[in-house]
């Protein structure tokens, strides 16, 4: 069987592939571009779980299960920002064409500067959305809960990664492997929630394959 994710990202296609395979091994992923849908998709949501439901349809148009995720930062003295708006936070709050990772993370600090470690509590967000060609659709969401330090550490990881101190590990996901942050990240375990629901939503029909 063939889903399709809403991405043209090979790593993300990788990813969910070899989660996928561990419980569903016979689906094949394929991105926007194998099934011939090449135009943006517009992610007007103010969920994480609309914009992904969003991505979802788009892929479904092609008369394939289609898949999307859509996931971000929360941070909760800033009322849960940067959410949705995580890739850009930099540049919505700067008014500034400037929305990469450094600049992000400098916005982000400047914004909690003097509020106390007992109030920089923060979460990672990945919300994963499943629609079927006959419309029935379901989503699912992982997070992993830490707080945002008032510097960087860590080379590894990417976005927020550096400030993200996740407690159990006493690091922040830019120090920790590879291995250690799909163990516990959000992206994991919403894809590892996705993989577990679509067998039982669709478990007759992969038994026919």
């Amino acid at each position: 069987m063939k889903i399709v994710l809403a991405s043209r990202n090979p790593k993300k296609i990788g990813e969910l592939q070899t989660l996928l395979a561990q419980t569903l091994p016979n689906v094949e992923v394929l991105s926007l571009d194998d099934v011939g849908l090449f135009g943006e998709i517009e992610e007007t949501g103010e969920t994480f779980e609309e914009n992904a439901l969003i991505k979802a349809r788009a892929a479904a148009s092609s008369g394939y299960i289609g898949v999307g995720d859509d996931s971000g930062l929360s941070v909760d003295a800033l009322g849960g920002e940067p959410g949705v708006y995580s890739a850009r936070f930099a540049q919505i709050k700067t008014g500034t064409g400037a929305h990469d990772d450094a600049a992000n993370n400098r916005v982000l600090l400047s914004l909690l500067e003097g509020v106390p470690e007992e109030k920089r509590g923060a979460s990672f967000v990945s919300a994963v959305a499943c629609v079927f060609p006959d419309g029935r659709s379901f989503t699912v969401r992982g997070e992993v809960k830490g707080r945002i330090l008032t510097e960087y550490r860590g080379n590894s990881g990417f976005g927020y990664d550096p400030l993200f101190y996740y407690e159990p590990y006493s690091k922040t996901l830019a120090e920790v492997t590879p291995a250690e942050k799909n163990a516990i990240s959000h992206r994991g375990r919403a894809i590892r929630a996705f993989a577990e629901r679509l067998k039982a939503e669709a478990g007759k029909e992969f038994a026919k394959k």
